[in-house]
């Protein structure tokens, strides 16, 4: 048919669907415990959210109901896919996926500064609760360090040393 003989009215945008958190193709969707039940209950949320829709029938409400299944998709994928790890499990001596880590700046404008975060899943990561994701460069480079160990990291534009002064599970 030809455009000519639609209303404009008729034409509804796809809906914007915001994307997940990023984790790199061909990386292991690493979760801790804490972040699958996070997980967990987002879904029981978007379900909810899905059968309590307040909403007309009509254009608003299709374009609701299409953004909270295209955002619960995408999260049963994340759910399905994700991979368990117990942070009490792992080497306590060393960084791996879990640890709570303390490190002291030695370089760069922060020398001197001790920082502390957790490294967990990419859906769990919030740098406000200092928590980063095992795909950061930051875990990455720490991750294999034990305590008293340094590590050179590029941050803030700058290649900065770093030294671990404490792991926890």
């Amino acid at each position: 048919m030809s455009r000519g003989f639609v209303k404009e009215d008729d034409q509804e945008e796809a809906p914007f669907i915001p994307a997940r958190a990023a984790l790199p193709n061909g990386e292991i969707n690493y979760a801790t415990p804490l972040g699958y039940e996070m997980l967990k209950k987002e879904k029981m949320e978007l379900e909810n959210n899905i059968s309590n829709l307040d909403l007309e029938e009509g254009k608003e409400r299709r374009h609701t109901l299409a953004i909270l299944n295209g955002k619960l998709d995408l999260l049963n994928d994340r759910i399905l896919s994700a991979r368990i790890l117990d942070p009490k499990e792992q080497p306590q001596k060393e960084i791996r996926f879990g640890a709570l880590i303390t490190f002291k700046f030695l370089t760069g404008t922060q020398s001197g500064v001790t920082k502390e975060f957790q490294i967990v899943g990419v859906d769990e990561a919030n740098i406000k609760e200092n928590k980063i994701a095992f795909v950061a460069p930051l875990a990455k480079a720490l991750t294999g360090k034990k305590i008293g160990e340094k590590a050179e990291v590029f941050m803030a534009g700058k290649l900065q040393e770093l030294e671990i002064s404490g792991i926890a599970y």
